[in-house]
């Protein structure tokens, strides 16, 4: 009977190999291969995209949002078309390059989720090198996310699998790249394109004078957007938060005086929030345009005293006076001048102040200081700042935050990084509001003692209410690629100012469809999966081992009746031997 059976498989297989051997072997092993299994999803996190925008027909930050491939960290040899993710403990920009030379997939950046553990060396290290990030026009998306113990995890594994690549031993890199889970770093987004017809807003208000049309009039400003390697995790609490929340309370306390007609001065007061502060000031540049070339009189064509701009007030304990031209003895501003030395020397003898005279470099892509597009229009103006460089890395960094900050996005220690001193920013908003007061009233010429204060008691600065302005400008990023028209933040500060001010009005600029001096563009902020996949080696692998198991069984086939004879032999019982 067994040989009768292995006549007829034998027949069957060698007469109809190719239909049998597909349904009985091919189609199960095909059907093993392409089964729908579902991708497991390791994590999923928000990642912040580089800057992207244009100055001037200059192309800044990464150019690129699409991202699909896999991850590796910058000690695996070879990069290229790769994911390569760096902690910001380890991150340098030698490596930064690395990958860039490499042609990367993608750099993804993790960020600690409590600031206040990394060294001052390593924050500041950053802070010097966002401006280098963002000078060179790159292809590569560039993100950046914040640590959470997933993302740990998952940078841990790719660090393990990337590090074995450097092994000695072929076999060892081969086994380990065949074992080893790796993950796909997905975006969900789009490619980024340029946002069309973007408005930068800008806001106005001002206190009228008393005693006569022809009033000389002071202007108080302060660009209220931030900027950092990221917009979305720009926060800008010194820079400039500060010197919104000094104007702003500025605004209160002089509202208060020239509420009375008998502390009502003979200056004109008028304050100014510009936005796209960080983008060259365009949001000063189109409201002086509005105000001197496209109407027949406003407050700046008629008698300007002179225009202070604030700038990073919320640390330190010094203050500088930048000016474009030393101001004449005589002048306002120079009375302004005196009255800040005076009332350093007389009531904080502990700060230090000086002058400090830059000339305007046209040749530059960017001015220095707000000021300077005042100056550009041959008005008197300076940038009051506890900062003595413009070159300074806090004014342009994702670390400037809040002083009791412990995250990107949250409250806790101190940071490392600059931040708001709430004792620092209310000294200089009464010494700023002391000095001007001295000016307005021309107390020095009337004899008054330097020593006077004239904010104490009911008029005294609230530092609740610097608190509580700093803490909302810091609970959202304000890069002014995200403060629309519409912004709450605009609409806010809009309220603040109609609550002290008279003819609170908005300006907008756009850029010029033909020639725009700035381009924005999307896809700032965008989803991130990461998948547990294995490497291209086990796939390889895989398909070698089939081929060898499809080989042994096409032999068997072939060669049943000798394999049968075989078995049967081994199997047969042995006779006994006498």
């Amino acid at each position: 009977m067994f040989e009768e059976a292995s006549e007829v498989f034998d027949n069957m297989f060698k007469s109809s190999f190719p239909l049998t051997l597909t349904f009985i072997v091919f189609l199960p092993a095909v059907l093993i291969l392409v089964s729908p299994l579902p991708a497991e999803a390791a994590h999923e996190f928000t990642v912040y995209r580089m800057q992207q925008y244009d100055l001037q027909g200059q192309n800044y930050g990464s150019r690129n949002a699409i991202l699909n491939t896999e991850a590796r960290t910058v000690e695996a040899e070879v990069l290229s078309r790769r994911c390569v993710m760096m902690r910001l403990a380890d991150f340098s920009y030698e490596k930064y390059q690395k990958a860039l030379r490499q042609s990367a997939g993608a750099v993804v950046i993790i960020l600690p989720k409590n600031m206040s553990t990394m060294p001052q060396d390593i924050v500041q290290q950053f802070m010097e090198l966002e401006p280098e990030l963002l000078a060179t026009e790159t292809i590569v998306p560039v993100y950046f996310a914040m640590e959470d113990d997933e993302l740990l995890s998952i940078y841990t594994q790719t660090q393990v699998s990337s590090s074995s690549q450097g092994s000695s031993s072929a076999a060892e890199v081969l086994l380990h790249s065949a074992t080893a889970n790796g993950f796909q770093m997905v975006t969900s987004g789009a490619q980024s394109k340029a946002v069309s017809d973007w408005a930068i807003t800008s806001l106005e208000g001002r206190l009228a004078g008393v005693g006569g049309e022809d009033l000389p009039t002071i202007v108080v400003v302060a660009h209220y957007d931030s900027f950092g390697v990221a917009p979305w995790l720009s926060y800008g609490a010194d820079s400039n938060g500060s010197g919104v929340a000094v104007l702003l309370e500025l605004a209160r306390l002089f509202s208060r005086l020239y509420s009375h007609k008998r502390t009502q001065a003979g200056y004109n007061l008028l304050f100014f929030l510009s936005g796209g502060g960080k983008f060259n000031y365009q949001g000063t540049k189109r409201w002086l345009e509005d105000n001197l070339d496209h109407t027949e009189s406003s407050l700046l064509q008629d008698n300007v005293a002179f225009v202070l701009c604030l700038d990073t007030l919320g640390n330190g304990d010094s203050l500088h006076l930048h000016v474009s031209k030393p101001p004449k003895e005589g002048s306002p501003q120079h009375a302004l001048l005196k009255e800040l030395q005076m009332v350093v020397s007389e009531q904080y003898p502990d700060v230090k102040f000086s002058m400090v005279h830059k000339k305007i470099n046209l040749a530059d892509d960017t001015l220095a200081w707000e000021h300077e597009r005042f100056g550009i229009r041959r008005l008197p103006a300076f940038t009051l700042s506890h900062l003595e460089s413009h070159r300074s890395a806090a004014r342009n960094s994702i670390m400037d935050m809040r002083s009791v900050s412990s995250s990107l996005d949250g409250a806790g220690e101190a940071t490392a990084g600059p931040h708001v001193d709430l004792k620092k920013l209310s000294r200089n908003t009464k010494l700023i509001a002391e000095a001007l007061a001295r000016v307005i009233y021309n107390l020095t010429e009337k004899g008054t003692n330097g020593d006077l204060e004239i904010f104490t008691q009911q008029m005294q600065v609230q530092e609740e209410q610097l608190a509580s302005l700093v803490d909302w400008l810091t609970t959202q990023p304000r890069a002014a690629q995200l403060v629309d028209k519409d912004s709450t933040v605009v609409s806010t500060l809009e309220y603040y100012l109609g609550r002290y001010l008279k003819d609170v009005k908005r300006h907008f600029v756009r850029a010029d469809k033909r020639d725009p001096e700035f381009v924005f563009y999307d896809q700032l902020k965008q989803t991130m999966n990461a998948y547990r996949v294995k490497p291209a080696i086990f796939d390889l692998l895989l398909a070698l081992c089939i081929a060898a198991y499809l080989g042994v069984v096409y032999l068997a086939v072939q060669h049943f009746g000798v394999l049968y004879s075989v078995l049967r032999r081994l199997m047969a019982p042995r006779a006994k031997q006498h």
